[in-house]
């Protein structure tokens, strides 16, 4: 029997820590985010990014803490609804992307 999880992104350590890394320093991976969203959009076009962005935001989409910011919003939305196997890849090239990047934390999960 599978664990169940309260939020989608518990299941996997690493998305457990970006999506946290996000939420507690959005201004500062703001950039980063842009970054991601432009690799999809290479991949799929702009067009299809925001198209799928406004079928999957909930109608409410402002009480969340990613709502308040586009970039992350889309950015949430979109490691919410890949595959797992998708949201791990995204997870590990976003770490090791802020590790090139010089930008030095300390991860919450390394006790874990």
């Amino acid at each position: 029997m599978s664990p169940t999880y309260k939020r989608w992104y518990d299941h996997d350590p690493l998305l457990l820590e970006v999506i946290e890394l996000l939420k507690n320093y959005q201004t500062e991976l703001r950039a980063q985010a842009e970054i991601f969203l432009e690799k999809i959009e290479q991949k799929v076009s702009k067009e299809t990014i925001e198209k799928f962005y406004q079928m999957v935001k909930p109608v409410n989409a402002n009480n969340r803490w990613y709502d308040k910011d586009p970039v992350i919003s889309k950015t949430v939305e979109i490691l919410r609804i890949v595959p797992p196997e998708a949201q791990k890849i995204c997870a590990e090239n976003f770490i090791r992307t802020l590790k090139e990047m010089g930008i030095e934390y300390e991860s919450p999960n390394k006790d874990k």
